[in-house]
């Protein structure tokens, strides 16, 4: 289990950053392995940490791609990642199925979900594009709750911890 949050916001960055650090400390529990978060443009995206597939800390999330083009903040477990990587032209710098999964978002777009076998919620910003593509798997193991508040766009992995930040 992990937890994933993320402020796209018309507030400050430093105004979304603390927004994010009550957040994922309301979600620790979800991740006591790691804690990170990543600004760019007006979104800031926050991960909190349970390290399983991948122990590495080059695996903390979020992710950035190779290309430095996209950022993912990734909850679940893709089960085929293995088998899809093997079709991924793509120089993986991790053993962690979130960089499978990004490579697959890169190649396939938004279509990648199709080939998914696994539990999972992520979003994933395309700061070319400047788009955040946000997904959960088809029976809602892993939790993705959001809201679009007059101030911007808000999600995370429980609803406690986004109501925590008192702009609902």
């Amino acid at each position: 289990m992990c937890g994933i949050v993320g402020i796209w916001s018309k507030n400050s960055i430093e105004t979304q950053e603390k927004q994010t650090d009550i957040i994922l400390y309301k979600q620790h529990h979800r991740g006591p392995d790691n804690q990170s978060k990543f600004s760019i443009d007006d979104l800031t995206l926050g991960h909190n940490r349970l390290a399983i597939i991948d122990l590495n800390q080059n695996a903390n999330q979020p992710f950035i791609s190779n290309c430095g083009r996209y950022t993912i903040v990734f909850n679940g477990e893709i089960y085929n990642y293995i088998e899809l990587k093997k079709d991924l032209d793509y120089a993986f710098k991790t053993s962690s199925d979130t960089e499978v999964l990004l490579a697959s978002y890169i190649k396939y777009g938004e279509k990648c979900i199709e080939n998914f076998n696994g539990m999972f919620a992520f979003a994933i910003y395309d700061k070319k594009e400047k788009t955040l593509f946000c997904a959960r798997d088809r029976i809602g193991k892993k939790p993705f709750v959001y809201s679009e508040h007059h101030s911007g766009f808000y999600f995370a992995s429980e609803l406690s911890a986004l109501f925590s930040i008192g702009v609902f």
